[in-house]
């Protein structure tokens, strides 16, 4: 059965002592621990002496060739290296001596005590260790477990023994289970099965019974074929066909019974619960719950600054239902239960309410509301004969100064009395005087005032017989079941499902489910996965660097990884991001304006611009203030103090614009012969003639030393392209305070920028606009954030 041709099979096996339970760490699934003896006892198996193999390793090996000796030599070692690699997945056929059962394992660890193995439960269960006799005294022998330094377990005295030996199996191809009980319907088999085999089992073995958890319910199956081998095979690195058929006949029209009444009560139907959805503020929504089942509400939307009130009423003040509310969000991504929620109100009364400041903490990043109804399952009776509790809820928004949310109840104590009236001393009830006799002689006798409550009673009622106070706080009620569910909720210790912890009551588990639990479903901010907020290896809830961080274990243990700041390129660990571009930021908002080319044509900066949004100011360039590209053929050697030269200079540079032209197709210079044509102000074969030329520029030579007015030199394809994209995200965020650009600011792609800002921005990143609107969003300020 060895699946790795380039290996001969390990052979390998021992008889070690089984570790009691209470010695064993916990294991889960087909795992066991081995000592580390055997890991390298194992290592010594694989290894295989090639020195005297009389078979070459090289098929070019010559004997009286001595070049042909090194590449011998060399491949004879990286067979050694290959055949002391142990076989993976590592897996043992486990022996028991004493019945002959036997089970393939895979290794959890070696980490046992010498010569013992540790099982996990179901290991036990199917090796038949876990039977009538205990393991504490079997054949009148007890055990003794010592610690070493190291701190694993040592049996002192051996008492149930198990044959191991190691054996590959083959990857498994197909399975066929089938399910021990009648009416297994989970909503999705394949999930269930994928995460329950992956994260327990290495192996399957013929024969054996799985116990599958799935919420409240555990479903229970028989392996009973497999493929390719049909005694074992292993679940690693495989896809798996996996066929459920009924045990017999009997439990397959069972099942379908099961499933056919299933059907009738599916949420949605008429004897089904309500389906749940989206649902909004300000709206009431009737529907129906079966007792022990939920009816889920999202609200997507609400308005964050007012206050939000949840009212559940029952038709029927005899039914019992419950109202919990979670905000979802990256810290609570499990639907609100009983015993997991933040907001609820499970108790007696048909009128369940809940307020939620718009203040409240557990707001804070909230995507959505989670609202669940769930008719509570009364224990002494069957539910499944009761008809669906019908409730109306209704979720409406409340604004500080309201005063409307708590409706005022008027007491009977507090109606005002007539002249001909009087009070009844014992049902408080308000009679003409001259009845009162008769009045109290028939209440006296048939009605009874609760001390406690107030509540007026018929002394044969089944409503003054159950009912009942609770000695350690206010609550009551008339009914066993009411008392049963306040008891049990409230009174009665609760222990959490994942982590075993001890809650004085269900609240408190609730509690602990949406704070502390490490197997609290969060989403990373991170890894951007659904995980428990800690993990194995990481730090505990309660340490100060958890504390102070406001992160979750995990999220403080994956934020430990390092990567590249997209801005300056540096290091930085994944959870000092956030503080980390805040000092980007803070440079951002202190950065000076980058001057930009006199030349309306050009979209170049006059001193340059760094990667990281570095403004070099250097002081004045030229006598133009141009960049230095379109004052190159201006430029000369010569002394010229006043300037003129350089007029005399420029005024030829317009003459030979407007009378010849730059030759360049895509000149767009209201200045230059080509470059009027193709913006439509002059007509083809039209000419300016020297007089009218000289007329044009002379203004613009006019106002040659003012560095504030436009001048107009022909440039090069890139820069006019670059000039142009600037002026258009310039134009994209708006003037400051209008609509449009309050709409882009939120966004964060170039909105709002200033002109000279987008110009830096394409010259960095060589005309990309996509680029070069990043480039805005990390290192440019916005025009509001200037102005303040």
């Amino acid at each position: 059965m060895n699946t790795n041709l380039d290996r001969p099979s390990l052979n390998w096996s021992t008889q070690l002592d089984v570790l009691p339970p209470e010695s064993t760490p916990p294991l889960r699934g087909d795992k066991i621990i081995l000592p580390p003896s055997a890991l390298e006892q194992l290592l010594s198996a694989a290894t295989v002496t090639v020195a005297n193999t009389t078979q070459p390793q090289t098929s070019t090996f010559d004997p009286y060739n001595p070049f042909s000796f090194a590449a011998e030599r060399q491949a004879r070692e990286q067979l050694v290296e290959r055949q002391q690699q142990l076989p993976h997945p590592l897996t043992f056929r486990l022996v028991n001596p004493e019945n002959g059962r036997i089970v393939f394992a895979g290794i959890r660890e070696f980490s046992a005590g010498n010569n013992a193995v540790g099982l996990s439960s179901f290991l036990r269960q199917s090796l038949g260790f876990g039977g009538e006799k205990s393991l504490d005294h079997i054949n009148g022998t007890s055990i003794g477990v010592e610690v070493n330094g190291s701190g694993t377990h040592e049996v002192t005295e051996a008492l149930a023994r198990l044959t191991v030996h190691v054996q590959e199996l083959p990857k498994g191809t197909y399975v066929k289970l089938r399910p021990l009980e009648a009416g297994y319907d989970p909503e999705d088999w394949k999930a269930l099965l994928e995460q329950y085999l992956r994260d327990n089992y290495t192996t399957l073995t013929n024969g054996e019974v799985l116990n599958i958890p799935a919420g409240n319910e555990t479903f229970r199956f028989l392996v009973d074929g497999l493929k390719p081998n049909e005694e074992a095979i292993t679940l690693v690195d495989t896809d798996l066909e996996v066929d459920i058929e009924p045990l017999n006949e009997e439990q397959a029209r069972e099942t379908l019974k099961r499933l056919v009444e299933k059907s009738k009560r599916a949420p949605g139907t008429s004897e089904g619960s309500s389906a749940g959805g989206k649902i909004t503020i300000n709206t009431n929504e009737t529907g129906q719950v079966r007792p022990g089942d939920y009816v889920d509400y999202t609200i997507g939307q609400w308005d964050r600054t007012q206050n939000i009130e949840f009212e559940l009423t029952a038709f029927d003040p005899e039914n019992d239902i419950d109202l919990f509310i979670t905000p979802h969000g990256p810290k609570h991504r499990s639907r609100p239960r009983e015993t997991e929620h933040v907001f609820g109100d499970f108790s007696n009364r048909a009128f369940k309410t809940i307020k939620l400041r718009h203040t409240n903490s557990e707001l804070d990043n909230a995507e959505a509301l989670w609202v669940s109804v769930r008719g509570y399952e009364d224990q002494v009776e069957d539910a499944q004969a009761h008809v669906p509790f019908q409730y109306n809820l209704r979720v409406s928004s409340t604004d500080e100064t309201s005063t409307a949310a708590t409706p005022h109840t008027t007491m009977a104590d507090d109606i005002p009395l007539g002249l001909d009236e009087e009070r009844c001393t014992n049902c408080n009830q308000v009679v003409p005087k001259r009845t009162m006799f008769l009045h109290q002689n028939f209440c006296l006798r048939n009605n009874i005032l609760c001390p406690h409550c107030q509540n007026v009673f018929q002394k044969s009622s089944p409503e003054w017989k159950n009912h009942w106070h609770c000695p350690h706080d206010d609550s009551y009620g008339n009914n066993p079941s009411s008392r049963t569910k306040h008891d049990t909720l409230t009174h009665a210790p609760a222990i959490c499902s994942f982590c075993d912890h001890n809650a004085a009551n269900t609240p408190d588990l609730a509690h602990h489910r949406t704070t502390t639990c490490p197997w609290k479903l969060i989403l990373c901010q991170f890894c951007h996965l659904q995980v428990p907020q800690k993990g194995p290896d990481d730090p505990s809830a309660d340490s100060a660097e958890v504390i102070l961080s406001g992160l979750t274990p995990h999220e403080l243990s994956d934020g430990a990884r390092t990567t590249e700041c997209h801005i300056c390129a540096k290091i930085v660990r994944l959870r000092d991001m956030t503080t980390h571009l805040k000092h980007h930021d803070l440079q951002r908002l202190s950065r000076q304006k980058p001057r930009i080319c006199r030349n309306v044509n050009c979209g170049r900066t006059l001193d340059g611009i760094g990667k990281g949004g570095e403004v070099r100011v250097q002081g004045s360039r030229n006598d133009l203030g141009v960049c230095d590209v379109c004052f190159g053929p201006l430029y000369v050697s010569m002394y010229d103090p006043d300037g003129k030269a350089l007029k005399r200079r420029v005024e030829r540079k317009y003459l030979t614009q407007l009378l010849t032209g730059c030759g360049q197709p895509w000149c767009r210079n209201e200045f230059c012969k080509i470059g009027r044509k193709n913006l439509g102000l002059q007509q083809e074969g039209q000419a300016i003639t020297s007089k009218e030329a000289l007329s044009m520029i002379r203004p613009t030579l006019d106002s040659l030393k003012d560095m504030r007015a436009p001048v107009h030199f022909c440039t090069d394809e890139a820069s006019q392209k670059r000039r142009t994209l600037a002026e258009m995200i310039a134009a994209e965020g708006g003037e400051p305070g209008s609509v449009k650009g309050k709409g882009r600011e939120e966004d964060g792609i170039g909105s709002g920028y200033d002109f000279a800002w987008c110009i830096a921005a394409l010259e960095v990143e060589g005309g990309d606009l996509d680029k070069g609107r990043g480039w805005l969003k990390d290192s440019a300020p916005t025009r509001a954030e200037t102005a303040r």
